[in-house]
């Protein structure tokens, strides 16, 4: 066992705070120059952006470092005032902050090959030295004996559902205690042959998640629901999504649907359709991709014409999960046929026929094909088709048309909250996944995890869970609080992705060649976790919405 004595830094605390004020200036003083770049006349010109997105996502990878710096150091704070800021704590806050400021200087990877430098954003020699020189002594703690030393917690704290205190209330870690017990209980023994037989995640399990009230668990009491807030529905996301991420995003289409119909629905609508998601008596769906749209969802052609009583629906989308089971779509469709941007785009609330498996959709006017999918599996995506499709005139949302764009907008914050807590779950399956493996696997007379390049994998790991997790905390609390907080559930949602895809690549790597093989679950991990970092805004739209607030703000 690896010694403590002299590995946290003196004064590791206040080291955080001049680092963390340290990054946030740059990131001010990145604003001007990056600006600059993409500007004409004192206005954003959009080619000009288009030309230097290398530049302007890096901007929005800088400010989400700076917001991560920021809440890790708010966080030592907090459970230091309760005396619970204790080693593992410390030595993982300062690893995962010393190695990200050696990368704030020298490069952060956007992803595996495109990495964003201080010169990208036009920032001076003069700036860089300044930056360095406060990061300087927090990088100098991030030593191969402080990771070898959280290694150590790592194998103390082996079973439990987090290495460090997470800072949450207690009444949030007896939820987490729950759902992990369930998951260990009735998802981690099962999820692997769901994967590979791909199948649907049994509909017993989703009574039983209905009954906990897990697709009502943010739904107000006066609804059905139990009112808990968006913290809650990380833990439990968190704990599912770490079971099995089919299991984990069940709720994700309930969120939707329910904060839809909250921030933009009549109340006979609320009154009509929350107490039923909320119950489980109904399972929704999204309905909002076309096969040619993407992230460009203002260009949707899916069209829905008033005729009497009813909308009748033509067109196509894609990508709709747990489309075969659901009751219910919320379905954006274009209702002003004079428009082509997002102004003509309305909201609808289309009830729909569940499908008999192996049979087609039974809905008139309906019909669909499975997309076939590396990954993601528990609940089977979906293409569907609209010809004639009757959606009643009393459902569209809000009742009134024009409203679709912006009713969906008001919803991107919750579901990238809720993404970014999926995205932790998987990073943690991933970490135990490994954990497990390289303590179990022999090789030249010693488990592989005692070998430095084994366990750091493991322990760097441990700590950006940690750090995304702070970050995804933050923009529940802000969400929670009726804050304003899309720059930061874009954040979670941005970094928590590459964390969780790293988790999952570095967990197969310790598993060597076995970690290829689809009977090892770590398999199947890795193919779930790639599909974080492109739903609920692709990595690359994720990026830019940070920076572009960011760049807008003062105008």
């Amino acid at each position: 066992m690896t010694t403590s004595e002299n590995l946290v830094l003196p004064d590791l605390r206040d080291t955080l705070r001049t680092a963390a004020a340290a990054v946030q200036v740059f990131v001010a003083e990145a604003k001007a120059p990056v600006k600059a770049k993409v500007t004409r006349e004192g206005k954003v010109d959009r080619k000009l952006a288009d030309a230097e997105q290398h530049a302007i996502h890096g901007y929005g990878w800088y400010a989400t470092y700076g917001e991560l710096f920021t809440q890790v150091s708010a966080w030592a704070d907090a459970l230091h005032a309760e005396g619970k800021f204790g080693e593992v704590e410390a030595l993982l806050a300062q690893l995962l902050l010393g190695e990200y400021s050696a990368q704030l200087v020298g490069g952060i990877p956007m992803n595996q090959g495109e990495t964003i430098r201080p010169y990208d954003l036009g920032m001076s020699d003069e700036a860089i030295h300044k930056l360095w020189t406060a990061l300087k002594p927090l990088n100098a703690g991030a030593t191969q004996a402080v990771k070898a030393r959280i290694a150590d917690h790592l194998v103390m704290a082996r079973g439990k559902p987090t290495l460090e205190q997470t800072g949450l209330e207690e009444t949030f870690e007896m939820i987490r205690d729950q759902f992990h017990s369930l998951a260990e209980e009735k998802v981690v023994p099962f999820a692997h042959e769901w994967h590979l037989k791909d199948q649907l995640i049994p509909l017993e399990l989703l009574k039983e998640l209905g009954d906990l009230g897990v697709f009502g668990l943010t739904i107000p009491e006066e609804y059905g629901g139990a009112g808990m807030g968006k913290t809650a529905m990380c833990v439990v996301s968190e704990e599912l999504s770490r079971g099995y991420i089919g299991v984990g995003s069940l709720g994700t289409r309930s969120e939707i649907a329910a904060e839809l119909i909250l921030t933009g629905g009549t109340e006979a609508q609320k009154a009509e359709w929350l107490p039923r998601i909320a119950a489980a008596e109904i399972l929704p769906t999204a309905v909002f991709t076309e096969p040619n749209t993407g992230s460009d969802l203002g260009a949707l052609r899916t069209r829905a014409v008033l005729d009497g009583d009813h909308y009748v629906v033509t067109g196509n989308k894609t990508w709709i999960t747990h489309a075969a089971r659901a009751d219910v779509m919320t379905m954006l469709v274009r209702t002003d046929p004079a428009t082509t941007d997002y102004r003509g785009l309305s909201m609808l609330l289309a009830t729909k026929q569940r499908m008999v498996p192996g049979d087609d959709f039974p809905s008139e006017g309906m019909s669909g094909g499975e997309i076939d999918v590396i990954g993601y599996r528990g609940m089977k995506e979906y293409e569907l088709g609209f010809d004639g499709f009757k959606v009643a005139r009393e459902n569209l949302l809000g009742g009134v048309e024009g409203q679709g764009f912006k009713q969906l907008m008001a919803t991107f914050e919750s579901a990238r909250i809720q993404t970014a807590a999926r995205a932790i779950g998987v990073a943690q399956c991933a970490l135990e996944t490994g954990l497990n493996y390289a303590l179990d696997r022999q090789q030249f007379g010693q488990a592989i995890f005692h070998f430095p390049r084994v366990h750091n994998k493991l322990v760097m790991m441990a700590a950006e869970i940690m750090g995304v997790r702070q970050l995804t905390y933050f923009a529940a609390r802000r969400k929670d609080e009726d804050k304003r907080c899309d720059l930061e559930a874009g954040m979670a949602k941005l970094l928590g992705a590459r964390v969780a895809w790293a988790a999952a690549d570095n967990a197969l790597q310790i598993h060597g060649g076995n970690g290829f093989a689809m009977e090892y679950r770590i398999s199947r991990v890795l193919a779930d976790a790639r599909i974080l970092n492109i739903f609920e805004g692709a990595g690359e739209i994720q990026a830019q919405v940070i920076a572009r607030r960011l760049l807008d703000e003062g105008n």
